[in-house]
């Protein structure tokens, strides 16, 4: 299952260790990278700016002037006089797309609608058509079938709604006289004698 072998410390099996030989070669690869990234990194800054290296040894007498220095300073100058504009993130605004519109000019023009007669003579052609053309065409040769009874309408079955009583709450039990008599006279009272004089202050207070 795994490729790590338990050895003991300091020793280095040579054989079937393959975490070792991963390691080398994924170590190989990065050399390769990094070789290649230095590269490019290199010829990108040669292309843009003078190598940012000590400087060449000067010939003193030699009588063209040395100018990687003022190369150096030039782009020096050049970077820091750089106009750095910052870019405003904006969120991604909703596409617009146009509504289709059809140019019914191009259309083809509708058929005339046809006359009331018309449509009276096609309707009785079709039923002359349906009720003897097709069926004498069709039993050509052989006796009219007798007619057999029409289908009946049955009766449309509906489930009764059946309600277990045993799940409503049970019935109050029924006043007794005596309290239905004693609410009876308040009932009275309040309407013949406290509402009015409550409305009555209600209506003076207002």
């Amino acid at each position: 299952m795994s490729g790590i072998l338990p050895t003991s410390i300091g020793y280095i099996s040579p054989h079937g260790d393959f975490s070792r030989q991963n390691t080398q070669a994924l170590s190989g690869v990065s050399h390769l990278w990094q070789d290649f990234f230095a590269q490019a990194r290199a010829e990108q800054s040669s292309e843009v700016a003078p190598a940012c290296g000590p400087f060449p040894p000067v010939d003193l007498n030699s009588p063209e002037e040395p100018t990687v220095g003022s190369e150096r300073h030039a782009h020096i100058v050049s970077q820091r006089e750089c106009d750095v504009v910052e870019t405003e993130v904006r969120p991604p605004e909703p596409l617009s797309l146009p509504i289709a519109e059809f140019e019914m000019e191009l259309l083809d023009k509708p058929f005339p609608a046809f006359a009331p007669e018309e449509l009276k003579a096609q309707q009785e052609q079709q039923d002359f058509d349906s009720s003897w053309v097709r069926p004498v065409v069709i039993n050509n040769g052989h006796p009219p079938p007798e007619p057999g009874p029409a289908p009946q309408k049955n009766p449309l079955s509906l489930p009764m709604a059946v309600f277990d009583l045993d799940l409503l709450k049970k019935l109050s039990p029924p006043f007794p006289a005596e309290e239905i008599v004693e609410q009876q006279k308040a009932l009275d009272f309040d309407n013949g004698w406290a509402r009015p004089i409550v409305l009555q202050n209600l209506r003076l207070a207002a």
